[in-house]
């Protein structure tokens, strides 16, 4: 896997778990909070801004 396809694989396993958290409304999932903070930091650490890819 190239790095551009892990950046790319990456991105959109952030949107999946974006799209979940929207889905779930006010209900509170301490689980998927930390998913979404690593995939956050993985993607920070390739140089991907998610402050413009986030919901």
């Amino acid at each position: 896997m190239t790095e551009k396809e892990l950046i790319t694989s990456t991105i959109d396993r952030y949107t999946e778990l974006q799209q979940i958290k929207k889905a779930n409304g006010d209900h509170e999932n301490a689980m998927l909070d930390y998913f979404i903070r690593v995939t956050i930091a993985k993607l920070s650490s390739m140089g991907v801004n998610v402050e413009d890819i986030t919901l």
